[in-house]
């Protein structure tokens, strides 16, 4: 799934959208002193009230929400696993039974269940739901659509409890101060610890063989739960692709590498993804990062030196960069400069007009500006070197 797909499912979580129906919720409770199911209850999602499908239709939206890579991640599952997730969940979404669907789906908590000990009560919730999404019309003059696309999916999210807060109530009718004890807890469903959804739908066609994972924080996928419970195969974060590409380059460069240079190298890998905008997430082995540090100025480069420079950075010369992962947001001011005296925030676009530079023996960042410089409403007044 790219990040349209994504987004186009991600709006549908509304109540009384005809384009996305719910059909049935599942709602399971786990104890964190036992690790065991306390309690479970399914009932169609249309026999909530509306507050309560609101709430759970923001906490599907926030469950979606996030970067690819780094908070949402499209995983592969394993060929061959044992009590195989990937036909726990395809016989779930086939069936036409809730009862059997509900079985399926204790069957994965049980294997969540396995693979942590939980600090709080948590719910584990599941939805078994289809995306319609209208096809394109015959032609303009038409005003029908010829059918639509079904997508059938199940949706997991795994929420944490909280103590209910104490608070002081005044009574109107007693004309009294009371103590408010509520000894219920309190189900988040603001902040998802994590959750899936599955199967993966890429240009309105479902992908039984990947499942769309989120993680309960940025850059920080839970290994066990991939690999134990899904039973899909590890995945690289953004952020670890980054460190990747930084280390590659440095051990070709020698670590020396001047703003200008690394200016030119953000614009080629940008360009690369400008020129593949119609592909998801276009990538770069070694012999793309080869020419585009040739292409960026970096003097004394070769294939046998990058491909060295991957085989010490990942242990593998044919591993591939996401573009995506490695480029700094372009057009924003994504590079943090940090120095003693302030810190800086620069576009990879603008990155060029910095220097360092030796001045009276000392060093110095110089910033190529275009107007007058304004500091607390004060203009600067240009000095000479």
């Amino acid at each position: 799934m790219n990040k349209k797909d994504i987004a186009s499912i991600r709006r549908q979580f509304k109540v009384d959208n005809d384009v996305l129906k719910i059909s049935d919720i599942f709602n399971v409770y786990i104890m964190k002193e036992t690790s065991e199911i306390y309690h479970y209850q399914s009932q169609p999602f249309e026999m909530l009230e509306q507050d309560q499908q609101e709430l759970f239709m923001n906490n599907f939206k926030k469950l979606l929400a996030g970067q690819l890579d780094e908070k949402l991640f499209e995983l592969k599952f394993e060929r061959n696993a044992e009590n195989s997730s990937q036909l726990i969940l395809h016989q779930g979404l086939l069936s036409n039974d809730v009862d059997d669907w509900i079985q399926q789906m204790l069957l994965l908590v049980e294997k969540m269940l396995q693979h942590k000990q939980y600090e709080e009560d948590i719910v584990i919730t599941f939805i078994k739901a289809e995306y319609l999404k209208k096809m394109k019309r015959r032609s303009e003059e038409s005003d029908e659509n010829d059918a639509v696309y079904s997508n059938p999916f199940i949706l997991c999210s795994i929420n944490n409890t909280q103590d209910p807060k104490k608070e002081l109530l005044f009574d109107y009718v007693e004309r009294e101060f009371k103590y408010n004890v509520v000894v219920d807890p309190i189900i988040n469903l603001n902040t998802p610890m994590s959750g899936f959804l599955f199967p993966c739908i890429t240009d309105n066609a479902a992908d039984v063989n990947h499942v769309l994972y989120s993680a309960g924080k940025v850059n920080e996928p839970d290994p066990s739960f991939v690999e134990e419970v899904l039973n899909a195969q590890e995945t690289i974060t953004a952020k670890e692709d980054k460190t990747v590409f930084e280390e590659i380059v440095k051990d070709v460069t020698g670590d020396q590498l001047n703003t200008s240079t690394l200016a030119n190298v953000y614009g080629e890998i940008n360009r690369v993804i400008e020129e593949n905008e119609e592909e998801d997430a276009p990538k770069l082995d070694y012999k793309d990062v080869e020419r585009v540090l040739k292409m960026s100025g970096v003097e004394d480069v070769n294939t046998e030196k990058v491909e060295a420079a991957f085989q010490n950075a990942i242990f593998d010369e044919k591993y591939e960069l996401k573009a995506s992962s490695i480029l700094p947001k372009y057009n924003s001011k994504s590079i943090k400069i940090k120095t003693k005296i302030a810190n800086i925030a620069i576009s990879p676009e603008d990155l060029r007009y910095v220097r360092q530079v030796n001045y009276n023996g000392k060093r110095c960042i110089m910033i190529e500006v275009e107007e007058d410089t304004v500091i607390e409403g004060f203009k600067m007044i240009p000095e000479a070197f």
